[in-house]
């Protein structure tokens, strides 16, 4: 129903250009004419706000990236002579009408963001730009996997997926592009999702001390903008336009080894086998492209790999699974199954004459399938089943930008669009996120029943929905290691919870220290996995001398160990968005230090477990402790917030700390994670002041089941006035695989229970107990003696409490 319409709107009696010359208003929306474009504004939520703006008489479709469960919600509004105000409860919408702009106010009616007042959304040809004012000492995060600094404030970036072997520390593009960035000012904060795949170009007052912009080759001005109180909040609307993270199978969790390449069959066994006998735990054994015959995807070298089912078998015996490389690039050769077949059902991209491009890459002269085509997708179904039937469940997408020799994709191929064609220009962007879609969706239709893991190096918008990304060829440096960091926590502000790199870098030789430091660091980021370059030395532990293998050891059996923290938060970021690895830009937005230089870097792994990252050549280090009140994860040494503080941080030790008021869960070490912890699971309770609490989570690691309810979950709730630690009755009915609690006491100075309400009273003291060590590099457990007051006690499915004076 047409609520309001209006015409001819003029200033002083004379038509400003840019102005709406008619609109109409309606339940979920305003729609306006200026005198060459047609505008439509709609509202998904409180904070959501979808900005279109076009040439054409029908707004472009791009839907490839956003979640199919968004959708629009009602409005209110009220119309002024020079305006039009759109209320959505979050955000106050003014819409100027001569000339037309937008000016988004928080419900205070301060200005959150605005239109610059003379280019509004301009065109030049068809490229079309939004500019908006720069607001004072505004700060720029996120747009994903981005070089360059945590604020990028007076830089310039674009969004054209490259592949970009060795890149260094400014190097724009590179092979993922996220068109989602944060801007804060003012003590607010708002994002904005640019919701168009042509290459695009976000500057953030670079070269000019007037606008930020965002623009788009071609296409439509489509944007989300989002507000909320939180950047957190933010990060979780954004996930729900462009969807969450699937729950990813538990072992994916796990250190992964890869090689370019590991061959023959008995190299990859003896790898496993070492892991083993070495007592570093280890899940996955990640294939390169050495394993297929002549690089041609979907077939195995028959002289290294006789009988790959029986290889994955004697892994699978060893608690490994295998992840196999997946490049798109099908070689152009008769007799070749996928080629022949992928020709039969017309499947790859083609010339606007019709025929089948071709670009050189490994194999040598390929064709490439349009994922964009939903044949083309069943092909590639079909064509994956091959591997999942000998028991493979993991799968790396490579090469997807499309990278080919040369580097330079003729822009005029043709893609499918599901019917709606398109050429290279918007499709070259979602080659990636097409391609991972196609792998998730076919391996699992494959599988089962079996959570896949997918894994990718390019990407869009929406990728998180299909597979983890890591950042590419990186290099063996001090200072790719700290790059990488900053990388994955902005790829985190960007809605990708499951992300990391190559830990001791792909391309070059690391150091011992250099190796040793990476790991540790690795340990804290959501996908650890160590990869190296052919003719480079290994990454595996053991290569870098007993000293980095001991260090390495323990980093990675405190990951294991930390699983039930590290699942939990995982299961956290497929309800929510909320990134794994979390800049402290989300918790602690408005504290300028955070910002520098120096303390960029430092991370959240998780709700409760500050990381700072430190380069390999450094023993000591000043780093910032934000607000609250932080204890060493080693010592117990309590620090205190607000403050920067010299630290100690030999090759050994990573400076990582517990945050106060926090509840972290701790697992038995295991060395794979198929392999049953004991029974007993600890739960470590760090003095504070504020009240905190943990959803515990469980589930099989493996299968869906806990879609229909297979499932373990309760709330743990700390307050500290109370001394008292609540644990809210389990849902779920999957059992959990602990039946006891051992809770320790940190930064208690004494310990007296006053009440522990459960089944039987099983708790008592012991004194001395263990706790993580990495420094002592002795064969033996990895904690050592120190002296905190804990609690044992039978674990029960109802709620109860434990108090103490």
């Amino acid at each position: 129903m047409i609520v309001e319409e209006r015409k001819n709107i003029t200033a002083n009696g004379t038509l400003v250009r840019g102005s709406l010359l008619s609109y109409q208003l309606d339940t979920y929306g305003f729609y306006g004419r200026t005198e060459s474009e047609n505008i439509c504004l709609e509202v998904y939520e409180e904070g959501i706000v979808r900005v279109r703006i076009s040439k054409k008489e029908k707004f472009e479709n791009f839907h490839y990236a956003l979640d199919n469960n968004i959708s629009q919600k009602s409005i209110d509004f009220l119309e002024k002579e020079d305006s039009i105000i759109i209320s959505t409860g979050k955000v106050e919408v003014s819409i100027m009408k001569a000339p037309f702009r937008i000016v988004f106010r928080n419900e205070k009616g301060e200005i959150i963001n605005e239109d610059d007042a003379s280019f509004g959304t301009s065109w030049i040809g068809e490229q079309v730009t939004t500019y908006k004012k720069l607001q004072p000492n505004e700060k720029f995060i996120g747009l994903g996997e981005k070089t360059g600094p945590l604020n990028k404030k007076g830089r310039g970036y674009q969004n054209w997926n490259t592949d970009h072997f060795g890149y260094g520390k400014e190097t724009d593009p590179l092979y993922c592009s996220i068109p989602f960035y944060i801007g804060i000012h003012s003590g607010m904060s708002y994002g904005i999702y640019l919701n168009n795949s042509y290459k695009s170009h976000f500057n953030f007052g670079a070269s000019n001390n007037r606008f930020s912009s965002f623009s788009a080759d071609a296409g439509d001005m489509d944007y989300f903008f989002i507000h909320h109180d939180s950047v957190n909040e933010i990060i979780g609307a954004y996930s729900r336009i462009t969807g969450k993270m699937s729950l990813p199978p538990k072992w994916s969790l796990g250190y992964q080894q890869c090689r370019y390449s590991y061959y023959p069959e008995a190299e990859v066994l003896n790898t496993a086998q070492t892991f083993r006998d070495k007592e570093i735990p280890a899940d996955v054994i990640v294939l390169d492209i050495h394993y297929m015959e002549k690089y041609k995807i979907f077939t195995w070298d028959k002289e290294r790999f006789p009988c790959p089912e029986t290889m994955i078998e004697k892994l699978k015996a060893l608690g490994f699974k295998v992840v196999v490389m997946c490049d798109p690039g099908i070689k152009v050769e008769e007799g070749y199954h996928a080629y022949e077949d992928g020709i039969n059902k017309d499947v790859f991209i083609k010339y606007p004459d019709g025929s089948n491009y071709e670009g050189e890459v490994w194999p040598g002269w390929c064709h490439f399938p349009d994922f964009t085509k939903p044949e083309t997708r069943d092909w590639w179904t079909n064509q994956l089943k091959s591997y999942s039937d000998i028991g493979i469940e993991g799968f790396w997408n490579d090469m997807n930008e499309i990278a080919t020799w040369g580097q330079s994709l003729p822009e005029l191929i043709e893609f499918d669009f599901d019917g709606d064609k398109g050429s290279t220009r918007s499709a070259r962007n979602i080659y990636g996120l097409m391609m991972a879609k196609s792998t998730w969706e076919g391996a699992r239709k494959n599988l089962k029943g079996k959570r896949p893991f997918n894994l990718t190096r390019a990407g869009f918008a929406g990728i998180q929905k299909y597979a983890a990304v890591w950042t590419g060829d990186n290099v063996a440096s001090d200072e790719h290691m700290l790059l990488g960091m900053r990388m994955l926590n902005s790829m985190g502000l960007s809605g990708i919870p499951f992300a990391g790199f190559d830990a001791g870098g792909f391309i070059g030789n690391a150091s011992e220290n250099l190796f040793a430091r990476w790991i540790s660091m690795a340990a804290f980021t959501p996908f650890f996995r160590g990869h190296s370059n052919v003719n480079t030395k290994s990454s595996e532990p053991w290569t870098h001398g007993e000293h980095t293998e001991e260090i390495s050891r323990n980093y990675i059996s405190l990951r294991y160990r930390l699983m039930p923290y590290v699942y939990s938060m995982f299961f956290e970021a497929s309800e929510s968005g909320t990134p794994v690895n979390r800049s402290l830009a989300i918790d602690y937005t408005h504290d300028e230090n955070i910002y520098n230089e120096a303390y960029e870097n430092e991370f959240l792994f998780g709700d409760s477990i500050l990381v700072t990252p430190v380069s390999s050549e450094k023993e000591i280090e000043k780093i910032y402790f934000p607000a609250g009140e932080w204890y060493d994860l080693f010592t117990d040494t309590k620090y205190m917030g607000n403050k920067e503080t010299l630290v100690e941080c030999p090759v050994e030790k990573l400076p990582v700390f517990a945050k106060s008021s926090s509840i972290i869960p701790v697992q038995s070490q295991v060395y794979s994670l198929q392999e049953k912890p004991a029974d007993q699971l600890e739960i470590h309770l760090y003095k504070g002041k504020e009240p905190c609490s943990f959803v515990y989570y469980e589930d099989d690691g493996d299968s869906y089941a806990f879609e229909s309810g297979e499932f373990y979950k309760r709330t743990i709730t700390y307050q500290p006035k109370g001394n008292q630690l609540d644990f809210s009755k389990s849902q779920g009915t999957f059992k959990s695989c602990f039946t006891e609690v051992k809770l320790y006491f940190h930064g208690f100075e004494t310990i007296e229970l006053k009440s522990v309400e459960i089944e039987q009273e099983d708790y008592h003291f012991i004194s001395p107990l263990s706790n993580f060590d990495p420094i002592d590099n002795s064969r033996r457990e990895d904690y050592k003696i120190t002296n905190l007051p804990h609690t044992t006690f039978k674990l029960k499915n109802e709620e109860f409490s434990i108090n103490w004076k």
